[in-house]
């Protein structure tokens, strides 16, 4: 699958200004984002993803001339992403494996020297994406630890890698389905399921409108952007039993009252919050 790479420049460096422009975005399309390293204390660089075939050009020039803040400037220029061993890369970038709370390892076939723990999760990512280094990963990895899924069922949305139904087998789950819009995803994360000699998820090829050939599930995980969780909770609830658990992530933490306030309008109370480098990770629990 081919990616165009957009390269926005925000002045003066802002992060309400980096909040709003992510979740813009969003909503046309682009699926992730990373800080450049060459930001300044005047300007903000953002590195931005999206599938080559779902560029709409109109749609990226209106969300910088109907951007909210008057005073903040916004460029940008478009170039294909770069193809990348991203296995390379993430050897390059994170020397050591990733051990959250001594119960769970998440390291590449390439690392020496493996601390042992409780869960070891094996993850060969195909793009920059999905290894389990990003504050929101991490806190959701965090979520699934805490929770007790002896023979449960889940749904990942969004899965990227399949890193956190991978961890819910783990865990004791008994079955998951994990879903994606993108191919890449899907294939990537069947990859790694089989790595981890995992047989019980179902890895599927969608957005949230196929949950209603969905059965009701005890944990449903969406580790997404504001919007789309906003957009598509109420879908979501629809898959999840009475008293079953909704852990939800991919927002900064200003952003938790919309996203709270949708949870509760639909039933859902708040059990438990992280917050990590400014992104947050929600706990919720259908009454």
């Amino acid at each position: 699958m081919e990616y165009d790479e957009f390269i926005w420049t925000i002045v003066p460096k802002n992060q309400i200004a980096t909040d709003l422009l992510t979740d813009a975005l969003g909503e046309v399309g682009f699926e992730s984002f990373i800080d450049d390293e060459t930001d300044t204390d005047t300007r903000q660089i953002i590195h931005a993803f999206i599938q080559r075939h779902l560029v709409d050009v109109t749609a990226i020039d209106q969300v910088v001339s109907d951007f909210l803040l008057p005073d903040t400037q916004l460029s940008y220029v478009r170039k294909q992403a770069e193809q990348k061993d991203w296995n390379e890369e993430w050897e390059k970038n994170f020397f050591t494996p990733l051990v959250i709370g001594n119960q769970c390892v998440v390291h590449s076939t390439f690392h020496k020297n493996v601390p042992a723990s409780e869960h070891d999760i094996v993850i060969n990512p195909q793009m920059a994406f999905g290894t389990g280094h990003h504050a929101t990963t991490s806190m959701m990895l965090q979520h699934i630890l805490e929770l007790d899924l002896q023979g449960k069922q889940f749904i990942d949305m969004g899965c990227g890698t399949s890193i956190l139904g991978i961890l819910a087998m783990k865990c004791g789950a008994a079955h998951g389905v994990a879903i994606d819009i993108d191919t890449w995803c899907v294939d990537n994360s069947q990859e790694n399921i089989a790595l981890n000699e995992i047989t019980d998820i179902d890895v599927k090829l969608g957005d949230a409108s196929i949950l209603c050939k969905e059965s009701l599930v005890d944990l449903f995980m969406a580790n997404i952007n504001r919007n789309i969780l906003v957009n598509d909770m109420a879908k979501f609830v629809q898959v999840i039993r009475p008293g079953g658990h909704l852990l939800m992530s991919g927002f900064y933490e200003e952003d938790q009252k919309i996203i709270q306030d949708e949870a509760n309008r639909l039933g859902f109370r708040l059990e438990s919050k992280k917050v990590q480098d400014n992104w947050c990770a929600l706990h919720f629990i259908l009454a």
